[in-house]
């Protein structure tokens, strides 16, 4: 009897042995695949055909101040606040599952951050010291177009949440090509620049004025936009959103000498000021081509319509005269902003256009757009002409297939400029427009302006 017993007993303990190990393996195996919970992210077995780096694709979405200190051109740094949501846009042509992965760390102790994608979202842990390759999860991508990941932190045991380098991507939507900004991060980051380039008639041989109509609809006078009206083959003209407190309007000539240092440019190749209007600054620009510029602070306002004019008028010994005025509706009349000589030039006014762009990259996510209308140019014999007629191009952002957000072309007979804001209806760079004339020649006396 006390054998059996101890018999018993034995083959009891074995079989709860057994049970209890049984209950960790099952235990350890639905863990592995618990990200969504929080659990420890294991190293891929996802096929991975695309990253989409941090450095060209990301923003602080919600704290645009932070970008310049947390996007860099390593990757996510500095990421200590929870409230940052870090959000990272690229375009899918093919829809159907979307793997989504990370190229991640933590050298900073463990940390559980979120991601989302598509209002679902999921949380794994950040704890290896060394970059590796983690899965978020599977999603569904409905139709091509712009897609966004966001990443937060959620609670850390360190100073910061982490650092990531590359959004992941596999699955279905990686059979056709993924876009993305894969390198020029500047560039790509301040998004595609967009232009109207207005068709002279040719029976036109020399424009002496160039006239033109800009309204910026409320909400689009996104910081960092410059909306340039007037411009011309020896420089531009237009009203920009500087900060969230000044605006200006801008006139600029560049130098015939080729150079990004204004400083370097000799004697007789620089840019003269001629004159100059109120409250209007005057100096020398550099980075993009050098030469003249001019400004005037002046709270432009959202949904007004204001008028520019310029005249460009061949002058003695070889160069050239660029007058620049601005007619603000809540004012009624006409301001000079500056007259520029430029040298070692004798022409009149050729190539008219007008262009978008973005020039802070922290605003490279933020939709702006723009309507151009009643365009007009005068000859030298004072004749006037409309343009109603404009070819939509794109910078080379746009043009290397780095970002999609562009579009221009005309909208209730008016021309119009949109960019930047990652939205998906791009409008075909390249291709030409024409809106309904009004036939309503600007009033202006051009003998009586200051």
């Amino acid at each position: 009897m006390r054998a059996q017993s101890l018999n018993k007993s034995k083959m009891l303990k074995q079989f709860l042995s057994l049970l209890i190990f049984g209950s960790c393996i099952v235990a350890s195996i639905s863990a592995c695949g618990k990200s969504s919970d929080g659990e420890e992210a294991k190293p891929t077995s996802v096929n991975y055909t695309v990253s989409v780096p941090v450095a060209g694709n990301s923003w602080v979405i919600n704290q645009t101040n932070l970008n310049s200190e947390m996007i860099t051109e390593n990757g996510v740094s500095n990421w200590n606040n929870k409230e940052s949501v870090i959000r990272t846009w690229f375009w899918v042509e093919q829809a159907g599952e979307i793997q989504l992965g990370v190229r991640a760390k933590n050298t900073n102790g463990e940390s559980k951050v979120e991601f989302s994608f598509n209002n679902e979202s999921k949380e794994i842990k950040l704890s290896k010291s060394n970059f590796s390759k983690l899965d978020v999860g599977s999603f569904t991508v409905a139709e091509p177009g712009y897609y966004h990941v966001d990443v937060k932190g959620v609670e850390k045991s360190g100073t910061t949440f982490g650092t990531f380098t590359d959004i992941l991507i596999g699955g279905e939507v990686s059979s056709k090509p993924v876009i993305c900004v894969k390198d020029d991060f500047y560039w790509g980051r301040r998004g595609p620049s967009v232009h109207l380039a207005y068709k002279v008639p040719n029976t036109v041989e020399n424009v002496e004025w160039f006239y033109n109509e800009v309204t910026v609809p409320a909400g689009q006078d996104v910081v960092g936009s410059y909306f340039m009206a007037n411009g011309f083959a020896e420089g531009y003209f237009g009203i920009q959103v500087n900060s969230e407190t000044e605006r200006r309007i801008l006139f600029s000539v560049w130098s015939p000498y080729q150079t990004d240092d204004p400083n370097s440019i000799p004697e007789e190749y620089r840019i003269k000021l001629l004159k100059k209007g109120d409250g209007v600054t005057t100096g020398k620009f550099g980075n993009e081509g050098s030469g003249g510029q001019s400004y005037k602070v002046y709270n432009w306002k959202a949904d007004n319509t204001y008028k520019f004019l310029l005249k460009g008028l061949p002058s003695d010994n070889n160069c050239t005269d660029y007058t620049a005025w601005f007619y603000a509706p809540e004012k009624g009349e006409w301001e000079l902003i500056a007259s520029f000589k430029r040298p070692k030039t004798s022409t009149y006014l050729k190539r008219p256009h007008s262009f978008l762009e973005n020039f802070i990259t922290e605003m490279g996510p933020f939709d702006r757009k723009a309507y151009y209308t009643n365009q007009w140019v005068v000859d030298e014999n004072g004749i006037w002409y409309e343009l109603n007629e404009a070819k939509f191009t794109a910078d080379a952002t746009a043009r290397k297939d780095a970002r999609r957000d562009y579009a221009g072309g005309e909208e209730n007979g008016k021309f119009y400029l949109r960019n930047c804001g990652f939205f998906s209806d791009r409008v075909a760079f390249d291709t030409d427009f024409i809106r309904q004339k009004t036939q309503t020649q600007p009033n202006i006396d051009f003998t009586k302006l200051p």
